[in-house]
């Protein structure tokens, strides 16, 4: 009775192969051997998993030993009982084998040399999570983004270097995406959106490649807040359409609200106060449908507390700084203790919002504990540029308090 053949099902999970993508890269590395195409088929691949199939043809065997990188015994095939141990190709018939299918001299039983699997997808991503963590807790943002160009130049070159499954090559496109945009979302806290959108250009480019449309929503969100910080808001508004029509939100209302949210912030800097006050709405709402689920890390700063802090900014361009304030307290008293940058940032706004409700002495307590969340040579040039416009506004009260003199003159300072 034929036996499942586990370790060929275990090497093909591990480097993300199908049943007929591997048929058809063994096709293909028959015909570099032999001039022509093989004719092996996803129903062959069956056999050979199922077991009835024991020992494939010796070029059979050979090209699927290269397409897998392992021996064919290490892949649970057994020799025909005539053979004591697998049978070596003919010399010539192995260098000839090599040299078409490789350039190179390789020994087609050895361990994996070249070949890319899920694991290592898995390997990258950890180094991009650890980014990810590097830029919550307020490291420089020219750390951050130097960090992420270095991962995902390492990332891009990987497919040309070495050979992959068509389901790995698109997990590796949708990882450098979303590398990429890091890199970009690193140039935006620093108040460079001229070199986040040449950033993005790239990530774009991957995103399309991975055909992910997750990948490709999380580009446009950086696109949008790119032209949002040049002052292009119809620009910012059209990006938020994209999201909002996207494949991605059209399933999940958490991507939704995020669409919705983006585009309310645009229309409130455009002046159509109705317009933005029903996307924040469909913000909310779609917030509130929202369930909690397993999502890109990415995504995992969009929760309630970043659905108020966002709010705020709507309330502020629209001109009401009490309800941006509340928007804000609200997001404070809730934010993740991880999340150090936007703790700041956010209460940096909460600083300027108190100042424009002329409420000077608070605004300067408030700006001190803004500055001060801010780990050393942060770089995040969005927090200092909020209290840059907390002090024009002190300033041009024209207010004599000690506390508040005090204050001016010290973040004067601040860069």
């Amino acid at each position: 009775m034929p036996q499942v053949n586990r370790r060929l099902a275990d090497r093909m999970t591990e480097l993300g192969f199908t049943q007929a993508e591997l048929a058809r890269q063994v096709n293909a590395a028959i015909g570099g051997l032999t001039g022509k195409p093989g004719s092996v088929t996803d129903a062959d691949v069956r056999r050979w998993l199922r077991g009835e199939t024991r020992w494939p043809q010796d070029r059979i065997r050979l090209c699927l030993e290269r397409v897998l990188s392992t021996g064919a015994v290490d892949l649970g095939f057994m020799p025909r009982k005539k053979c004591t141990a697998p049978r070596e190709a003919d010399p010539v018939h192995r260098r000839t084998f090599l040299s078409a299918a490789s350039g190179s001299v390789i020994a087609v039983g050895t361990p994996a040399q070249g070949r890319l699997g899920v694991s290592d997808v898995r390997r990258l991503q950890q180094e991009y999570v650890a980014i990810l963590r590097d830029d919550d807790a307020g490291r420089s943002s020219h750390h951050v983004e130097s960090l992420a160009v270095e991962l995902a130049s390492r990332i891009q070159a990987a497919p040309a270097l070495s050979s992959a499954s068509t389901r790995v090559r698109d997990m590796l496109y949708r990882l450098a995406a979303e590398v990429i945009s890091s890199a970009a979302f690193a140039s935006i806290d620093a108040s460079a959106p001229h070199r986040a959108r040449t950033h993005l250009d790239k990530a774009l480019t991957f995103a399309g490649l991975s055909r992910n449309g997750e990948a490709v929503y999380h580009v446009w969100n950086h696109l949008t807040l790119t032209s949002s910080q040049r002052e292009n808001h119809a620009e910012a508004v059209a990006g938020a359409e994209v999201m909002k029509r996207s494949s991605i939100a059209r399933r999940d209302p958490l991507y939704a609200s995020l669409g919705h949210m983006r585009n309310a912030n645009g229309l409130a800097r455009m002046r159509r106060r109705s317009d933005a006050l029903r996307a924040l709405t469909d913000a909310e709402r779609s917030f509130a449908r929202s369930a909690h689920q397993q999502r890109p890390e990415w995504i995992r700063f969009y929760d309630g507390s970043e659905v108020d802090a966002l709010s705020s900014f709507i309330w502020s361009a629209l001109g009401d700084h009490g309800r941006s304030e509340y928007c804000l307290h609200r997001t404070l008293a809730a934010i993740p203790d991880d999340l150090v940058r936007n703790r700041a940032l956010y209460t940096a706004h909460l600083s300027l919002a108190q100042a424009r409700q002329r409420e000077f002495e608070l605004a300067c307590g408030t700006g001190w504990k803004a500055y001060l969340m801010l780990p050393p040579s942060s770089g995040s040039q969005r927090t200092i540029n909020t209290l840059a416009a907390t002090r024009k506004v002190i300033v041009a009260s024209g207010s004599k308090a000690p506390e508040i003199a005090d204050w001016i003159e010290e973040s004067a300072l601040w860069n």
